[in-house]
């Protein structure tokens, strides 16, 4: 009987520890359940949800338009330009527009700088550091991360339209039907085509920010007086321009010979009245 008791209680345990075995066989394990990445992307996709929560539709960082202007006067102006051309070497930058200019009074340089985004902040920084005194300085950020998304919806919405317009096509069986979906499909490239086209101005402007600076050097006045031409030379403009002024007016009293006319005339007609009033007296 200890025996049989014994034998019990060693299942018992057994059964405890290990779970039933034949429960445990019959049960499908976790790789017959499992579903291969591709289906549960699809399937996710069909039922419009993502299998990722921490997946949206916002992009992994803000997008953000930076302007700014910034005006420097400096002593060493050609000095200054040396450093600004080595720091857009340093921070991977451009010009996308340089002119100079040189009066009597001031010597400036105006640059329209492009430099990525993520070392804009780091650029001006440098400039602030140098040499020269600050006149003015903006800077604006934009943040156009709605923009971007309401066109990227937009243009995924347009591209599914014009695939479901090219199907049809395919499908009309009447030519009017056939120029009918052609038409707007048309329509829909066109809209497509300046949609990327925001995009791709929108990415430009986030990707590189741009910076108008000025800097300038103040000149010492020195009085220049103007170039008069030689005695001459003058007298041969004034002898040309007499010709000129003669040869103008005497084609003028030509271009009016009917009023001429009508002058002589007047003045006959008056003479033979004075006359006629003579007689009479």
């Amino acid at each position: 009987m200890n025996r049989i008791n014994t034998l019990l209680i060693l299942c018992l345990f057994l059964f405890s520890c290990g779970g039933n075995p034949m429960e445990k066989a019959d049960m499908p394990t976790n790789a017959q359940y499992s579903m291969a990445p591709e289906e549960s992307s699809i399937e996710a996709e069909y039922n419009g949800h993502d299998t990722d929560p921490s997946n949206t539709n916002y992009p992994e960082q803000k997008k953000i338009i930076k302007d700014g202007r910034m005006g420097i006067r400096v002593d060493d102006l050609e000095g200054t330009k040396r450093r600004i051309d080595s720091l857009l070497i340093k921070y991977k930058g451009y010009y996308a527009k340089e002119s100079f200019h040189n009066s009597s009074y001031e010597s400036a340089f105006n640059l329209r700088i492009r430099v990525p985004g993520n070392n804009y902040e780091w650029f001006i920084a440098d400039i602030e550091s140098g040499k020269g005194n600050l006149l003015y300085k903006e800077i604006d950020a934009r943040d156009v991360t709605e923009q971007f998304l309401d066109i990227e919806t937009r243009l995924a919405n347009k591209r599914a339209y014009l695939s479901r317009y090219q199907e049809l096509v395919k499908q009309a069986k009447t030519i009017k039907e056939i120029l009918e979906i052609e038409e707007q499909v048309r329509k829909l490239e066109e809209e497509i085509e300046s949609a990327e086209g925001k995009l791709r101005y929108l990415n430009s402007q986030v990707t590189f920010s741009t910076l108008d600076l000025t800097i300038s050097k103040e000149n010492d006045y020195k009085y220049t007086p103007g170039r008069r031409e030689h005695f001459m030379e003058r007298l041969k403009e004034a002898v040309s321009g007499g010709w000129y002024a003669f040869v103008d007016f005497f084609l003028m009293l030509i271009n009016i010979w009917p009023f001429w006319i009508i002058i002589v005339a007047l003045v006959m007609a008056l003479k033979h009245f004075r006359k006629k009033k003579k007689q009479r007296s």
